[in-house]
C-alpha cells in the first residue's frame, strides 16, 4: 500500500470531523427540505422518467474473454456504474449491481430499466472487486452476497473506501480479502496499481449514517494503459489537479446521471462531466483520451427523463470537440486510442 503526498494541497487524505468524513471542499447536502420541494416537481413532471417499451435483452458473449484484449484495454459496461474492466492483464469489477433495485427494499425503489446482460456466476474470473462508497446504486446487498459465496471468487481482492469494508463483511466477503483506502492510498494488484482519489459526494445507506464511510473515484494504472472512475461526484477544482498527477488517461468514466440544480454539488451531469473531462486532460487536447458516461441508463434517480443526461451529452461533446466512448450495455468492447465508440442502443 502507497500514501502518495502531492505538493497540491487538494489531493489529500480526507478530513473528519467527528466520525464524519469531509468532503474535500464545502459541500451541502439536501435534507428534508430539499425533499419537499423536489416531491411538487416530481408529481407534476410530465417526463419520460423510465423507458415506455422494454429494453434489450442485452447478452454478453463470455467467449470473448477467453482472448485477452488485443489492446490491452477492454471494458464491458454492465449498466448505470457497474463495469468490467480488463486493463493489461488484470481484470477489475466496478460497482457491481446485480440487485433488481436500487433500494434497501426488494418490493420498492428505483427498479432496473433492463435485466442485468450476464450472469454473476458466468463473468469471468476477475483479479479485484472494487466498490467507490455504499450507496445501493453501488453496493448492492444481493450481488455482494452471491459474489462471495462464489467459488470463483476465492482469493479475489476487495478494494474500498475507508469504512466500506465493514458493510462487505456483513455481506459475506472475507475480511482477509478486504483492502480498504484512504484518499491519495494505492495498492498494487498483478502489476496494476489501484489509487483512491478525492470526489466530491457523500455516503451511507440510511439517512441516519451519512458521511460514517468514505466515497472516492479512483485511477487504475497498469503498465501501458491508465483508467480514471470518477464514481460520483459533484464539480471541484480537483480534477485538474487528479489529471496532472495521475494522467493523462486512456479512458476517463464520469456520471452523467441523477442531475439536478438542486444537487449539482453532489452529481455532475453531462455539462459538468465534460467540463470535469476537459480539466482532467488539461490544456493538452492529445492528453484528454477518450470519455465514457456512467451512471445512466438504468435506473430511475432523478427528475429527469432518462434519455437526457446522454442527449444532452452528445450535444456538449459536439460543442467541445470531445471524443465519446459509448458502447452497448453487455458488450465487451475494446479501448483503442482515438477511436470512438457511439452506440445508439438507448435510442
Amino acid at each position: 500500500m502507497r500514501l502518495y503526498h502531492p505538493e497540491m494541497t487538494m489531493l489529500r487524505r480526507a478530513g473528519k470531523s467527528g466520525r464524519k468524513f469531509l468532503n474535500p471542499v464545502p459541500t451541502t447536502i439536501g435534507g428534508l427540505s430539499t425533499l419537499f420541494k423536489v416531491l411538487p416537481r416530481f408529481l407534476s413532471s410530465k417526463e419520460e422518467k423510465s423507458p415506455r417499451r422494454p429494453l434489450g435483452p442485452f447478452r454478453t458473449d463470455v467467449s470473448v474473454y477467453g482472448a485477452a484484449p488485443e489492446s490491452g484495454l477492454r471494458v464491458t459496461w454492465m449498466g448505470h456504474s457497474s463495469t468490467l474492466v480488463e486493463i493489461d492483464g488484470m481484470r477489475v469489477l466496478i460497482d457491481p449491481v446485480w440487485d433488481e433495485r436500487a433500494s434497501p427494499s426488494t418490493w420498492a425503489g428505483p427498479k432496473r430499466f433492463y435485466a442485468a446482460p450476464v450472469r454473476l456466476e458466468d463473468l469471468p474470473g476477475v483479479d479485484v472487486v472494487l466498490v467507490s462508497h455504499d450507496h445501493y446504486d453501488h453496493l448492492g446487498e444481493a450481488t455482494i452476497r452471491r459474489l462471495a459465496g462464489l467459488e470463483s471468487m476465492r482469493g479475489v481482492r476487495w478494494v474500498t473506501s475507508l469504512g466500506v469494508g465493514e458493510v462487505l463483511r456483513q455481506f459475506g466477503v472475507s475480511a482477509e480479502e478486504i483492502v480498504e483506502l484512504d484518499w491519495t492510498q494505492s495498492v498494487v494488484v498483478n502489476g496494476v496499481e489501484i489509487t483512491a482519489v478525492p470526489s466530491r459526494h457523500f455516503s451511507g445507506r440510511g439517512l441516519m449514517n451519512r458521511f460514517e464511510t468514505l466515497w472516492s473515484a479512483f485511477v487504475l494504472k497498469g503498465p501501458k494503459h491508465t483508467v480514471y472512475f470518477g464514481a460520483d461526484s459533484g464539480w471541484w477544482e480537483g480534477f485538474a489537479e487528479i489529471g496532472a498527477a495521475y494522467g493523462p488517461f486512456d479512458l476517463a468514466m464520469l456520471e452523467i446521471g441523477a442531475f439536478d440544480l438542486m444537487w449539482d454539488g453532489i452529481h455532475l451531469g453531462p455539462d459538468g462531466a465534460a467540463r470535469a473531462f476537459e480539466a482532467l486532460g488539461g490544456d493538452d487536447h492529445r492528453r484528454r483520451g477518450l470519455m465514457m458516461p456512467i451512471h445512466w441508463g438504468l435506473f430511475d434517480l432523478a427528475l429527469h427523463a432518462w434519455r437526457q443526461p446522454i442527449e444532452r451529452l452528445l450535444e456538449v461533446a459536439g460543442e467541445k470537440k470531445i471524443k465519446l466512448w459509448v458502447p452497448e450495455p453487455g458488450r465487451p468492447t475494446e479501448v483503442v486510442a482515438g477511436v470512438e465508440v457511439r452506440s445508439d442502443w438507448w435510442r
